[in-house]
């Protein structure tokens, strides 16, 4: 069995209401729900919550909401994998175990069906994760800092170092992480030893943390010509009986 969590908490700070708010016509969180769905991967779609707005929204567009985050996993200092952890507690005490798992950030409008395939494939018997990233546009080994009001190098080793010559350098995706449970539940993390990675280009990836990010991301999804908005939505045979708990 696989599942596919989608955490979401009330209380963002930055963009108030963000998991919910419109993007380019409909919840941002949607898109994340529509995604798992369509890809036809999992028994399971869920979304890990704390907020009944936000539960309401899920369960119109088809993702379930069979438990309540709990208040400590919903603060500021709770991480996604004490949010994974927790749901996969909550349905072990059901007798439900997954093989594999999908978490998905609510915030990726970017994240597609065939995205989710491509990454969960990459699973096998030598990789217990696939973690999705993107070279950095800039290398930031020639950042440079402003001390005193002053430029000057971070590290002064690379001043004189062609770009092309740096090594190239990849950070996170902020999409989406798959996992084998067993190894997740061991490491208790959704980055362990056995990671492999998802490389994905520039303009597949755009991060919001705030209105401005936001702007940008409605712009350049509204360019994108690969993306369907009319996906049929299946999440499997059991995510029926959560879709309405």
């Amino acid at each position: 069995m696989k599942i596919a969590i989608i955490p979401a908490r009330g209380g963002s700070k930055r963009v108030p209401r963000k998991n919910i708010r419109g993007f380019c016509g409909q919840p941002i969180m949607a898109y994340s729900i529509q995604a798992a769905l369509a890809s036809g991967l999992f028994d399971i779609v869920m979304v890990s919550t704390d907020d009944e707005e936000i539960a309401e929204t899920a369960r119109e567009y088809g993702a379930g909401v069979p438990f309540k985050r709990s208040r400590k996993n919903a603060d500021d200092y709770a991480s996604t994998a004490d949010v994974v952890l927790e749901v996969l507690e909550q349905f072990k005490s059901l007798e439900y175990d997954f093989e594999q798992l999908c978490c998905i950030y609510p915030t990726a409008p970017f994240v597609t069906a065939e995205k989710l395939k491509r990454g969960m494939a990459l699973l096998t018997e030598q990789v217990d994760y696939v973690l999705p990233v993107v070279q950095y546009s800039y290398n930031p080994l020639r950042a440079v800092v402003i001390r005193d009001n002053c430029v000057c190098m971070r590290d002064p080793r690379f001043l004189n170092t062609r770009s092309q010559d740096l090594e190239p350098l990849y950070h996170d995706c902020g999409q989406f992480y798959c996992a084998k449970t067993e190894a997740f539940l061991r490491d208790k993390t959704l980055l362990g030893e056995k990671t492999v990675p998802f490389v994905l280009t520039v303009s597949e990836v755009h991060d919001i943390d705030t209105l401005e990010d936001w702007k940008l991301a409605e712009m350049k999804y509204l360019s994108m010509t690969n993306r369907r908005t009319d996906e049929p939505m299946n999440g499997g045979v059991l995510n029926e009986a959560y879709r309405n708990g």
